[in-house]
């Protein structure tokens, strides 16, 4: 559609301008990052826990984890010559070698929030490899800026701005988040716009967090963003690589079944609520042994549950030991359809509401 504007990134040209929000553990794999390349939305591979680290030594899950990633990268690459890019989380204890798996694969972006990327440029070897971190406020976007120009003369080829909204671990206070006295998207986009278009080429500003539809992708591209990025929507796809029951989840979900929990590593996060969530805001608590750590901010001694173990079993639809990460949205979720035609609807949806904004007949 003519209508819709690419999202662009230095010489990348994303469009419809989505990328595929990054889900770990083992939610966004090659399969679904490939469809959503194949698109020409971008797709992302999320890098924590791809590999075995059940119940093993640091050092073997360590490497089952780089093969793991440097397989889904070649399998993503063989299913699409579209955008494909890798989600690696800067509070991962194997975080530099993860980016160094990413770089050595070639991958098109590597996103990276939850903790302050300020060493990520330092890993590209002179390859252009497009940077984009994930904030959420202004003043962490600032300082990022200001350390990567300083030290690597590298300003972020994009920025991704996280609201309240988003599913999973959220970088706010859970007083905040419950409260309802964070800022807003809409408030921390327009923000981070006034600094991002400071610049010269001007930084790519992308909405994430609670984005649902075309008419949400339109209202934030309103405010100066260039695009925006949604990981709900693609859980109830074909091609998602979580399974059946970690889909269905999301279609019994309703409204008032969405809440936020407080997370063993010091987080917020906002889940589907179920017997497992009841257990565990009982103060119910399930030891374990940890080998890994695969989390700098966990601490598997007073933890009450390993967190990625119930990721990976939510993953596996094991929903009785579990519970799945989603975004404040997902109870609007109400089938699973094709990758394709997701986009497809998002882009009519997209299209329909810029003309309106616009008044042009349709």
């Amino acid at each position: 559609m003519d209508s819709i504007p690419a999202l662009k990134i230095g010489n990348l040209e994303i469009c419809p301008p989505i990328i595929q929000g990054g889900m770990g553990v083992r939610v966004s794999k090659a399969n679904l990052a490939s469809a959503v390349a194949n698109t020409g939305c971008a797709g992302v591979i999320a890098s924590v826990g791809l590999g075995e680290f059940e119940n093993i030594p640091r050092a073997e899950a360590v490497k089952r984890n780089e093969e793991a990633l440097r397989y889904e990268i070649r399998k993503a690459r063989s299913q699409s010559k579209g955008i494909i890019g890798v989600n690696i989380m800067v509070a991962l204890t194997d975080y530099e070698n993860l980016v160094e798996t990413a770089v050595d694969e070639n991958v098109d972006l590597i996103i990276s929030g939850a903790g302050l990327p300020l060493s990520l440029p330092q890993y590209l070897n002179g390859k252009d490899i497009k940077l984009i971190p994930v904030v959420s406020s202004a003043r962490t976007f600032q300082i990022i800026c200001k350390r990567w120009k300083h030290h690597f003369d590298k300003l972020p080829d994009a920025v991704i701005v996280e609201g309240v909204k988003a599913g999973g671990h959220l970088g706010y206070s859970y007083e905040s988040v419950t409260g309802d006295t964070a800022q807003t998207l809409e408030q921390i986009v327009e923000e981070v716009v006034k600094i991002a278009n400071g610049f010269e080429p001007r930084i790519p500003v992308i909405a994430a967090g609670g984005i649902f539809d075309g008419k949400d992708i339109a209202h934030f591209l309103k405010l100066g963003a260039s695009g925006v990025q949604m990981a709900t929507r693609f859980v109830c796809t074909d091609e998602c690589d979580a399974h059946e029951n970690f889909k269905q989840a999301y279609l019994d979900a309703k409204a008032e079944d969405i809440t936020v929990i407080k997370s063993p590593v010091g987080l917020p996060g906002r889940v589907i609520n179920n017997s497992f969530v009841e257990k565990i805001k009982q103060g119910k608590t399930m030891p374990f042994k940890c080998d890994y750590q695969c989390l700098r901010t966990c601490e598997p001694q007073k933890a009450p549950y390993c967190i990625a173990k119930v990721l990976a079993n939510a993953a596996q639809g094991k929903l009785d030991e579990s519970f799945v990460f989603a975004g404040s949205n997902a109870y609007k979720c109400n089938e699973i359809i094709p990758v394709k035609a997701l986009v497809e609807k998002l882009s009519e949806e997209l299209a329909l509401a810029l003309a309106a904004e616009q008044q042009i007949p349709k």
